[in-house]
């Protein structure tokens, strides 16, 4: 999950705009329209660009873009799963769509609809989880972009004890733009990550374990009972955004809480307080703790070619460079997934980067960015049920979710490799 995008004071939209924009979205496809961008005349072919960063992280990315000299046009949007979805039905896909996690991605591989990225970059530099694949299904994405997750922030010189925190001491919001429900989902990963361990979450994430299972519904109970014991709580939480307050410091710089279950990403929010956050791993933190960290949970930015000209193969081959990977995260603030990029300067984001290639110490992808869209909007749903009555029984939940799973994965080729240790 990335910065917010455009609307209200910083950025985000309010509901009914959002609407709008969707369907203005949806006409504009249709029509074939574009965002005019740097770099060539309208009587230029351009590369299409589809990706997840919209304000300040679009404007460093359009500056990374804008170094190749490559026309091109760039459109931001928290809601990349489905404008692309309206694109690709529409018939006019970008030539590249940059997603946040290979659930999709596999599902238009499997349909034939994605080209192959062989030779764009070097698989070398990539280990798993940075390279999942399936069944016939290789070298149809790349990662540009990683986030470490299982952390919790917290405002410097105020590090927490070692052991669960009750629920007024967290910072949550389950409010998305594109996707309400995903900061709840990341709670309920890290508890079965750190409970059971990375095989077990592997199995689970992939469709391998029923979600029914006693490990799934014993991390998800332990989650609810932290909100039951503050059931008003959960509900302001249900209703904040996970950006924080528009116009302020995010939540952690914004309200009465002290500690932020969220990604290394969750800086972005913090505005010019960023330098007064720090970091711990959260295994010692999650309820029905403390728990001795088995692996790290991380999400990456998967880009994928729709389109098959030379152009657009060329800006896949740039931007998963080490370079040009190297330059954006030295101006742009980003975590490199590729191994031999060096780390970034700056305390916390030297912690950040050693994490993400500290090779003791499993890495894992967001177990719902591997999922099937469908079950992935189900878990979704069953997350914002869950914090709206966390007294009610999880079971009827994870059954629900378990009916859409059954359709979705005989259909859907499983991902393997969706956890493993750093190059």
């Amino acid at each position: 999950m990335n910065a917010p995008g455009a609307g209200l004071p910083d950025g985000r939209t309010n509901p009914r705009a959002r609407a709008l924009l969707f369907v203005l979205a949806l006409l504009m496809t249709a029509a074939g329209c574009g965002l005019a961008a740097p770099g060539g005349s309208d009587a230029e072919p351009k590369v299409t660009i589809l990706g997840p960063w919209t304000d300040t992280q679009e404007r460093r990315f359009k500056d990374v873009l804008d170094g190749f000299g490559i026309p091109y046009t760039y459109q931001g949007t928290a809601a990349t799963r489905e404008v692309l979805l309206a694109e690709v039905q529409a018939g006019n896909p970008p030539d590249i769509a940059i997603l946040p996690g290979v659930g999709e991605l596999v599902e238009y591989a499997d349909e034939g609809r994605l080209r192959s990225l062989e030779g764009l970059y070097e698989p070398e530099e990539y280990g798993n989880p940075w390279q999942p694949a399936a069944k016939d299904i290789a070298h149809r994405w790349v990662p540009l972009k990683a986030d470490l997750k299982s952390i919790v922030w917290y405002r410097d010189g105020q590090a927490p004890a070692p052991r669960p925190a009750p629920l007024a001491s967290w910072c949550v919001g389950m409010g998305d733009d594109g996707a309400s429900g995903w900061p709840g989902s990341d709670w309920i990963e890290d508890l079965i990550l750190q409970r059971a361990g990375p095989v077990l979450y592997a199995r689970w994430a992939t469709g391998d374990l029923e979600w029914t299972d006693a490990r799934v519904a014993d991390a998800w109970t332990i989650w609810a009972g932290m909100l039951a014991g503050d059931p008003g709580r959960a509900g302001d939480m249900l209703l904040a955004d996970h950006r924080g307050p528009a116009g302020g410091h995010g939540l952690l710089f914004g309200g009465g809480c002290g500690l932020e279950h969220q990604g290394s990403f969750a800086r972005a929010f913090y505005g010019d307080r960023s330098g007064r956050a720090a970091f711990e791993d959260s295994a010692s933190l999650l309820p029905g703790g403390p728990y001795t960290l088995k692996a790290h949970e991380v999400s990456a930015d998967f880009a994928a070619l729709f389109g098959g000209g030379d152009a657009a193969r060329e800006v896949i081959r740039r931007l998963a460079s080490r370079d040009t990977q190297e330059d954006w995260g030295r101006k742009g603030g980003v975590f490199s997934p590729n191994a031999a990029v060096p780390p970034r300067k700056g305390a916390v984001d030297e912690e950040v980067s050693r994490r993400l290639a500290d090779q003791r110490v499993p890495l894992c992808l967001d177990a719902s960015d591997v999922m099937p869209a469908a079950v992935r909007d189900a878990f979704y749903e069953a997350v914002l049920l869950t914090m709206a009555h966390p007294a009610e029984p999880v079971r009827p939940r994870l059954e629900d979710i378990q009916k859409v799973q059954d359709t979705q994965l005989p259909e859907t080729p499983r991902l393997t490799g969706v956890c493993g240790r750093p190059q």
